[in-house]
């Protein structure tokens, strides 16, 4: 099998290991910054694109202040995050805030900071109307479609777009829309996700001949200003070595065509190109560093390491797989076939299952790739297991922490009826 080329050495990891110790998350701040440009270059034909970085992928102010230094805004999904982004000093239109079955005090959130809010339902009009109260209605909207049926970029991820739970259907979007203009809404976006994680360059193209056919049905039959579309996220990366990587300079060409075919002859040649990619901008630039502490031989052969579900829960999640290197013996002969496995008492706490890896020793430090995006955001605290620390390895090449792991002072702070919750805080450090 092929194999991925980690960004740090096994001399490197050590290092910091022996500073912040295993399991830590590990994020390549040269590999952010050439992404970043990356995206930027494949859309330059678009004056007004913008990326809005899916802020529940990676949510890490120090990650995120990369990303705006290219211009990047950031999508939220809940009021948290909405602070988060409040707190790295974004407003008004750097910010998208797309949720579902929102409370009202989000809703006034958002508009307080001036944030473009993207509804999820024809009734969340009404339901933004509301949590206002007198405020007047911003002058800049936008609508999430769902167009229903079945959509040939589907996975196992997301799945069809009938069955999810997101987004308004065509007669809903057109409905809504007319509510929108009446309400004195000027300008309007328009925003979907139909796929998760597709490997190809073609699911941005298909999306946008969607939306761009809507987009113009939309600006002559309701005669509302179209600011935006907005393609989101979905465009992902390859996750096993033999897999080929999406080529975002083609995928951004392939909407261009779509554009200067479509919304060029329909007028709308002004209309902004936005994405909203979380997984594509930092998943290849994060990794999980765990180092194996126990070896046990029953009916497989299994490698137990210090991390668990807990810190990388995609694997349980989604059965996902996420390479793994042993650093120190990246040219080794993959001669074994472990299962390597969490602490939790889950039998699904695998990292991997069936894995050929050169042959492992306790004290081995894994490598766990693409793990910079929905990998230290999805942790949690079952089993009283702590989420790790994060760091940045910076173009320099030094290293920074930018989240400190978890305490068991952390864990019982919410517990303040119980002694032990009192005593823990006074020893937080």
């Amino acid at each position: 099998m092929a194999q991925k080329k980690p960004f740090v050495t096994k001399e490197q990891a050590e290092a910091i290991a022996s500073q912040y110790p295993t399991p830590f998350y590990l994020y390549d701040e040269a590999g952010i910054r050439a992404n970043a440009q990356r995206l930027l270059d494949a859309f330059a034909w678009n004056p007004g694109f913008r990326e809005y970085f899916a802020v529940k992928a990676t949510p890490n102010p120090a990650l995120i202040s990369i990303l705006q230094e290219y211009g990047c805004g950031v999508d939220c999904s809940s009021e948290t995050e909405l602070m988060l982004a409040e707190a790295i000093g974004m407003r008004g239109d750097d910010i998208m805030f797309s949720s579902n079955d929102t409370p009202s005090g989000e809703f006034a959130h958002a508009n307080a900071l001036g944030a473009i809010v993207n509804l999820d339902d024809i009734t969340h009009v009404d339901s933004f109307v509301q949590a206002i109260g007198d405020q007047p209605m911003p002058e800049t909207m936008s609508l999430r479609f769902n167009p229903g049926g079945d959509f040939a970029f589907a996975n196992g991820i997301f799945g069809s777009p009938e069955d999810a739970k997101f987004g308004l259907t065509e007669p809903q979007m057109i409905e809504a829309a007319a509510r929108l203009r009446d309400l004195g809404v000027r300008t309007l976006g328009i925003h979907a996700l139909l796929a998760s994680n597709t490997v190809t360059n073609d699911y941005y193209p298909a999306l946008a001949r969607t939306l761009f056919a809507l987009a113009i049905r939309l600006h002559e039959e309701v005669g509302i200003g179209i600011g935006f579309v907005n393609l989101s996220g979905g465009v992902g990366i390859a996750y096993r070595p033999d897999e080929s990587e999406n080529d975002i300079a083609a995928i951004g060409e392939g909407v261009r065509v779509a554009f200067e075919e479509m919304l060029v002859p329909a007028g709308l040649g002004d209309v902004a190109i936005y994405t909203e990619l979380g997984r594509f901008m930092m998943a290849p630039f994060g990794a999980l560093v765990t180092r194996v502490i126990h070896e046990k031989h029953t009916y497989h052969d299994y490698v137990g390491v210090d991390a668990c579900a807990a810190n990388l829960m995609r694997p349980m999640l989604y059965d996902a797989y996420h390479h793994i290197t042993v650093l120190g013996k990246e040219d080794a002969p993959l001669t074994h076939t472990y299962d390597v496995t969490g602490m939790l008492c889950e039998n699904s706490d695998r990292l991997a299952n069936g894995r050929q890896l050169p042959e492992v020793e306790i004290g081995d430090l894994l490598f766990i790739h693409d793990a910079g995006a929905h990998g230290h955001s999805m942790g949690y605290n079952y089993n009283g297991r702590l989420r790790s620390a994060e760091l940045l390895l910076c173009a320099d090449g030094s290293v920074r922490l930018i989240r400190r792991a978890e305490t068991p002072a952390d864990y019982f702070a919410t517990l303040d009826v119980l002694p032990v919750g009192e005593r823990l805080k006074q020893e937080r450090p």
